[in-house]
């Protein structure tokens, strides 16, 4: 069983009241200086409230901060460590932390378990300390925690390499420090909201279960997103998991599928990746919707995070080029879906409204002349028809006589007043990117092919149906 504090427990991860840096430097590039320099301009900029205290026996101030050279000088105010110095230091440094009763700590140092005996020894030690002291401990051999909101960021990738994503109600969790760091770079290029972001490495002690449990309870946090490379507490992680489900949506993007990957996975945090038959069965008992890439992990994120779930597994379809009404007919077969057969009461609405060129059927052709009121017209039609559970909009936005902004009100409109849900799908280059992004920005998931549409509402539909089998 999750202990019932993990709320209180984690929390100075996520939200410190002061952050000691030990291993913080004035050598820029070095992990520690960026460390410090990350909470240093959160902190000009307003954003980390905190105090930040770099820790250095070699230093006595860094850009106006005083250094402090023991963990034991810190002020008592420091409830929260990060250790960026070498693994062999990091034994004794935590028995300070102890003695200073500091309670949460994220290591970023590598070079434990993933290397062999002499490392996993190094761990344990760490992890009994740990244990001994109630310290809560993220990592070994991680990049820890980014969270815009509180200027929490421990990744040492400087701005100039790496861009910050903006907030949003997306958890993003990862084993592998490399791929949170490029997933968070892409995110931001994407304009994809990441609420926070946990690496977590060798996970010696804080591991997927603790944070599904607390950002179960997280009201900023809408949909949990996991890499995983192997899970060490299994029935912890079911357990978790099952209870969790029924509060939010989990999406896990498991690697070591294979014979190859799995081997590359326990050389790379010392996981034990496990049969990958066994992963997905435990993925289905507990809900977890599972991923097959990572563009498919955040096209689903991006769903939950936007979208009210569906009531079945009935899709509608309503386009204005008759190729995409025909991929999105093959992908809805390919996904597990049903195409809905459209009342009488909607053929006959749309029918006396649309021109006679107009395909009136599922998929709806409002055709390549059309202009932003058929598209009006045909969601007022599906978003009434009780054979409709969700709706596939596909807007090519070349075709001539459309006003954009007019018919991305319009889909805003009925987005907020229906309660299904809407998802749309426009393909093409730097001006369809540009009109996509304005009905993102107004809480519509737009993805640029039918296919891709077409699996982020099976997602809804597979949870939805999960959720309504477990009594919710």
């Amino acid at each position: 069983m999750v202990n019932s504090d993990i709320r209180e427990q984690l929390r100075p991860f996520f939200e410190p009241k002061a952050v000691a840096i030990i291993g913080a430097t004035n050598k820029k590039g070095k992990v520690g200086n960026v460390i410090f320099e990350n909470f240093k301009k959160n902190k000009e900029k307003g954003i980390f409230k905190g105090n930040i205290y770099p820790v250095n026996p070699k230093l006595d101030e860094i850009e106006g901060y005083k250094v402090y050279h023991d963990v034991s000088e810190l002020p008592d105010d420091t409830d929260l460590a990060v250790i960026a110095i070498p693994a062999p230091a990091v034994p004794e440094t935590m028995r300070k932390i102890g003695e200073k009763g500091i309670k949460s700590v994220i290591i970023i140092t590598g070079g434990f378990g993933e290397l062999g005996e002499e490392g996993k020894r190094m761990e344990q030690e760490i992890l009994e300390i740990a244990r001994a002291n109630g310290i809560r401990v993220i990592g070994p051999n991680c990049v820890g925690v980014y969270v815009p909101d509180t200027g929490v960021d421990t990744v040492f990738l400087p701005d100039e390499k790496m861009d910050r994503p903006p907030s949003g109600p997306i958890a993003f969790i990862s084993q592998s420090g490399a791929f949170a760091a490029a997933m968070l770079d892409w995110a931001a290029m994407a304009g994809i909201g990441i609420g926070k972001m946990v690496s977590y490495g060798n996970k010696i002690d804080v591991d997927d279960a603790d944070l599904m449990e607390y950002f179960a309870h997280d009201d900023e946090i809408k949909v949990m997103t996991f890499y995983i490379e192997g899970v060490k507490d299994g029935r912890k992680f079911m357990e978790t998991a099952k209870r969790v489900t029924k509060i939010k949506p989990i999406i896990a993007l498991k690697s070591g599928r294979t014979e190859y990957g799995a081997k590359a996975a326990s050389s790379h945090t010392g996981s034990l990746a496990g049969q990958d038959v066994i992963y997905d069965a435990v993925f289905k008992q507990t809900g977890i919707i599972r991923a097959e890439d990572f563009e498919h992990m955040f096209d689903l994120a991006k769903a939950f995070a936007k979208c009210k779930l569906p009531k079945g597994d009935r899709i509608g379809i309503i386009t204005d080029g008759g190729g995409a009404g025909v991929m999105a007919s093959d992908a809805v077969a390919k996904f597990g879906l049903k195409l809905a057969e459209l009342s009488e009461e909607t053929i006959k609405f749309l029918r006396e409204r649309f021109p006679p060129h107009a395909v009136v059927g599922n998929p709806t052709d409002v055709v390549g002349d059309t202009d932003a009121e058929r598209y009006r017209l045909a969601l007022e039609a599906f978003t009434k028809d009780p054979n409709v559970d969700a709706i596939l909009l596909i807007v090519l936005f070349q075709v001539p006589l459309l006003d954009e902004e007019e018919v991305i009100n319009i889909i805003t409109d009925y987005a907020k007043k229906s309660d299904k849900p809407i998802v749309v799908v426009s393909m093409g280059g730097y001006k369809t990117d540009k009109y996509a992004r304005m009905l993102e920005e107004r809480g519509i998931p737009v993805y640029p092919t039918p296919e891709r549409g077409v699996r982020a509402l099976a997602g809804l539909v597979r949870y939805a149906k999960y959720i309504r089998g477990n009594g919710e």
